[in-house]
């Protein structure tokens, strides 16, 4: 089965270097497609310089219509949709491809977790830090600034150097662990119900054909599109699935996240299309993790 990685980027030029990097010696890598959503830094220059294929938008369309044009010009059977600031574990694209030569109804979804401290770094290559962080810069000692670093080196001949820095969850904090714990637990439980939602944005995978006759993400949506997609492919059949020795490391590079909770736009397109999706339900669920009480079990029959 051909792979084709999907990689959608804007203005994280620095980051998406890493992020090829890692992808240079995957074994059952057949295609990198690299969508650039609009970049105005040198993004550009970094995918010429990998040698890999690409789709420019001239001005920014977001991360579900930047998907969808990576799958419309990707060449493989199945893909693995990843983000410019992420990096692939070793085996992570031969995991991908193993599940789904059992299940072809497969949506797979791998472990995502994230390296400590890369969010004040503006180059995690350089170890140059955000404007906004400068003075935190001037408190750290050299070997402290170094230890902030991923480098190029490390990414192609020391892995284990990253992944002893990583913790789980897309995003630092205990609200994206634990939710990343309680998503992986009921992906790997028998009989759990609602795995849509243990969908993720990046680390994905499906085979292509299933994408595009469901007519890929709803580019009125981008937050949760992915699970807006999961929630359309299990109601059609599909299963969800963890896919044990698919990691991926994110390189943060922001305080906090677009909170969904907050962030509604998604809701509003989500509740209009599938209006008996259980939203409210998913909701307080992701509340329960943001707090100390313990949450429900919304993946539960």
């Amino acid at each position: 089965m051909k792979t084709s990685v999907v990689i959608r980027s804007r203005d994280e030029a620095p980051r998406l270097r890493l992020t090829l990097a890692a992808l240079e010696h995957q074994p059952a890598c057949d295609e990198i497609v690299v969508v650039d959503d609009g970049s105005v830094d040198d993004t550009p220059q970094v995918i010429a310089a990998a040698g890999v294929r690409s789709v420019r938008h001239d001005g920014p369309k977001g991360r579900a219509a930047a998907s969808n044009a990576g799958a419309g010009a990707a060449r493989g059977e199945l893909l693995i949709f990843l983000d410019g600031d992420t990096l692939a574990a070793p085996g992570f694209v031969a995991a991908h491809a193993a599940v789904h030569v059992r299940d072809d109804r497969l949506i797979g979804r791998g472990e995502t977790w994230h390296l400590r401290c890369t969010r004040f770094l503006a180059d995690p290559e350089a170890g140059r830090f955000w404007p906004h962080e400068a003075a935190r810069a001037q408190t750290l000692k050299a070997e402290e600034r170094d230890a902030m670093r991923v480098t190029l080196a490390q990414v192609r001949s020391d892995f284990a150097a990253i992944t002893r820095r990583a913790q789980p969850g897309i995003y630092a904090g205990t609200a994206p662990r634990r939710l990343h714990e309680a998503e992986m637990a009921a992906l790997r439980r028998p009989g759990a119900a609602q795995l849509w939602a243990a969908a993720s944005g990046s680390n994905l995978s499906i085979r292509r054909e299933t994408f595009l006759a469901a007519g890929g993400f709803d580019a009125a949506i981008d937050i949760n599109e992915h699970r807006e997609l999961a929630w359309r492919l299990c109601g059609a059949g599909a299963r969800m699935a963890a896919v044990d020795g698919a990691r991926s490391y994110h390189l943060t590079h922001r305080s906090g996240w677009r909170d969904p909770l907050n962030d509604d736009g998604w809701e509003r397109a989500f509740r209009r299309a599938h209006p008996h999706a259980p939203i409210d339900a998913l909701k307080a669920f992701w509340r329960a993790l943001s707090s100390n009480a313990p949450a429900p079990d919304f993946f539960a029959r």
